[in-house]
């Protein structure tokens, strides 16, 4: 036990007033008249009985009367925790979270609006004279300085909801940084927070024990959230008036079902389709969205959902651009294929150009998507190079080796791509067995591959060095085993293997059926979406290809509805030029890239998901980890429906008893009036 004040306790010598008393007032003799001594003895004995009790109660009653009134002005508590609300010289720093998980609704309203509130409420249980510091995830410039009591009063209201997050590992570090600017022994920190589990990383705290450090969780009344995670295309979304499937992963944060959640594709301003799906309780579904592409040019995309209170991510925004056809080169040795005439001279969603190997420019190969390798009997190092260059940025290439191809050559070749290369020429007859359905060039063109399908026949083909391709790399075996046709990843780009050669001298895979759908296939995923849309906060380089700054022109970022334009940083790396906001777009929308008046592309940006998960610590589960991370200078201020003001008068002077104390003085004070007046001696 302690006591506030405890030089009171010097009035304890108070209790020797009533044993003085004690021992002279009640050993005054008084006379008594009585005409009859016939019982005197007996009457005697049973005077001195009564008088010595009541002498002693007495004497009990005022010593105890003045001990508890002593007591109350001491005002003695038991502390429940070493925490103290210090007299005075305090550095107090308080952090509010304000992130959109703080939407969620309580008892009494947002989250949000109880952090404030809260904040209010730990200035009020300190001095004016103390120091106070506020914190939020935006780690504002203004708030980053000690002020006074009355001046942080007046900053919770301005407070507003933030795209920001932050791990409290980097809260606490902030703390500890802005208390190394003063010079203070009581340094108290407070965290207000929901305390959610994606972002509270207890094992990375790098804890000052200088610092008391309060937890202040936060419970919603119900953590539900439904919202749009991601979205993809099924397939690349390039040519004008294409039916394309957008998809779509929608997912209930909660314990209940959500039942038909309606969800809206929306294509710069029209709505294209909408749906609805039914998501199981802490589940995840994924919605078909089937629309066509429409004319050429950006593309501004919306997906929408209804859910309240937490809404920052029922809107997911993306983009992507429409071109008017897929640009081509077929590199020839002297003579152009047929076949490739055939099947992309004449449709227009294809521009094939044919140039001989002889007779190239490697400036324009930047212009392409797909560049096809027809037939060459050896690679030149110049043209290697820029080839190599092509892919790793992004191209793909598709190679038809020659009849008489140079084996040692191409090995050198595709060594620098980092690919499987060929290692010598089977004559061996043999067949296509197999078709890799599930790789992408196939995506949708075949319901069902029958067991004895029709597919090309092989009378040469070059072999592989020994390599295993994996599933996503192959695309066609031959009965032998081998492959007929791979896929590959080099750099950004990629390559396709064919082991024969374009001509029916090695089989008739130019003349069979499956031929047009594997090239077509190949031409469409070469023209890559790109990033559909970026994460703020996460300050990722935007890619912008075919663009060159020159004179006084600049990259713009613009979006006219949110009145913003920005001028961002711009790198050039590896003959590719890269534009980095720099965390300046903090508001979820289609924007545009300019450069100058030009347009370059549209950029999309949407707000991090980690703060969708409404799973949050409670009270009991924060202080069992804070007890298994040996955090000794932190505390969980468990409110319990109270104000934090009363919390840490709790804390600090913990179960008090001077009222007590108060109340047991008098009732002993009325013990004594009560003996004396009515107990007869």
């Amino acid at each position: 036990m302690k006591f506030v004040n405890s030089y009171f306790l010097f009035a304890l010598a108070a209790i020797a007033i009533p044993i003085v008393i004690h021992l002279f007032n009640f050993r005054r003799f008084k006379k008594v008249y009585f005409s009859n001594v016939e019982f005197l003895k007996e009457m005697k004995q049973q005077t001195q009985k009564k008088s010595k009790l009541k002498q002693l109660l007495v004497l009990a009653s005022r010593i105890l009367a003045i001990i508890f009134l002593v007591l109350a002005f001491a005002q003695p508590y038991i502390p429940l925790k070493e925490h103290k609300v210090n007299p005075r010289g305090n550095v107090v720093s308080i952090f509010v979270d304000n992130s959109f998980s703080m939407e969620a609704l309580s008892s009494k309203g947002s989250l949000f609006d109880e952090a404030k509130r809260k904040s209010l409420e730990i200035a009020d249980a300190y001095k004016f004279s103390d120091l106070f510091q506020m914190l939020t995830n935006d780690f504002e410039g203004k708030h980053q300085v000690y002020i006074t009591k009355e001046e942080f009063m007046q900053m919770p209201p301005e407070l507003e909801i933030s795209p920001a997050f932050r791990k409290l590992s980097e809260i606490v570090t902030r703390q500890n940084d802005l208390f190394n600017t003063v010079n203070s022994k009581n340094k108290v920190s407070f965290i207000i927070s929901d305390f959610s589990k994606a972002t509270t990383d207890l094992d990375a705290v790098k804890t000052d024990t200088s610092v008391e450090v309060n937890l202040v969780p936060l419970a919603s009344a119900k953590a539900n959230n439904v919202y749009i995670d991601s979205c993809w295309f099924l397939s690349p979304a390039t040519q004008v008036n294409q039916v394309v499937q957008l998809n779509a992963l929608i997912k209930n944060s909660s314990d209940e079902d959500a039942e038909k959640v309606p969800v809206k594709l929306s294509i710069n301003g029209t709505q294209k389709t909408v749906a609805s799906v039914d998501i199981p309780a802490n589940s995840e579904a994924v919605v078909k969205m089937p629309y066509s592409t429409g004319a050429k040019g950006l593309q501004l995309g919306l997906l929408e959902i209804i859910d309240n209170p937490v809404t920052f991510d029922d809107k997911l925004y993306f983009s992507y651009n429409v071109s008017d056809s897929i640009p081509i080169l077929s590199i020839n040795n002297k003579t152009e294929s047929v076949y490739l005439n055939a099947m992309f001279g004449k449709d227009s969603a294809f521009a094939l150009t044919n140039m001989d190997v002889n007779k190239l420019d490697y400036s324009g190969f930047s212009k392409f998507k797909l560049i096809i390798l027809n037939e060459l009997p050896t690679i030149a190092s110049g043209l290697a190079q820029e080839l190599e260059q092509f892919v790793k940025g992004g191209g793909s290439l598709l190679v038809f080796p020659a009849t008489t191809a140079d084996i040692s050559n191409y090995k050198t070749f595709l060594l620098g791509l980092g690919t499987a290369y060929y290692s010598g020429l089977d004559t061996v007859n043999t067949k296509v067995s197999a078709i890799n359905n599930d790789h992408e060039i196939f995506t949708g063109v075949f319901e069902k591959i029958a067991e004895n399908m029709d597919l090309p026949v092989v009378k040469s083909h070059y072999t592989f060095n020994p390599k295993t391709f994996s599933a996503d790399e192959y695309i066609m075996k031959m009965v032998n085993g081998e492959s007929f046709l791979v896929s590959q990843k080099a750099g950004k780009g990629k390559v396709y293997l064919s082991s024969v050669a374009l001509n029916s001298e090695f089989s008739n895979f130019a003349k069979h059926a499956i031929f047009v759908p594997t090239l077509y296939n190949m031409a469409l995923f070469s023209e890559p979406v790109g990033k559909l849309y970026y994460t703020i906060g996460k300050d990722e380089p935007i890619e912008v290809k075919n663009v060159k700054i020159s004179g006084d022109l600049t990259f713009r970022i613009v979006n006219k509805a949110l009145n913003f334009e920005i001028i961002p940083e711009h790198r050039n790396i590896d003959l590719q030029t890269y534009v980095y906001p720099h965390d300046q777009v903090l508001k979820a929308g289609n924007y545009i890239l300019k450069n100058g008046e030009d347009t370059v592309k549209a950029i999309s940006y949407n707000y991090n998901r980690n703060e969708s998960e409404l799973k949050c610590y409670t009270v009991s589960e924060l202080e069992n980890l804070i007890k298994e991370k040996g955090l000794k200078n932190f505390n969980v201020l468990d409110l319990k429906n109270k104000t934090v003001t009363a919390v840490l008068n709790e804390l600090s002077q913990g179960n008090r008893f001077w009222r007590l104390c108060v109340i047991l003085a008098l009732l002993f004070l009325a013990a004594e009036v009560i003996l004396l007046r009515f107990l007869k001696s």
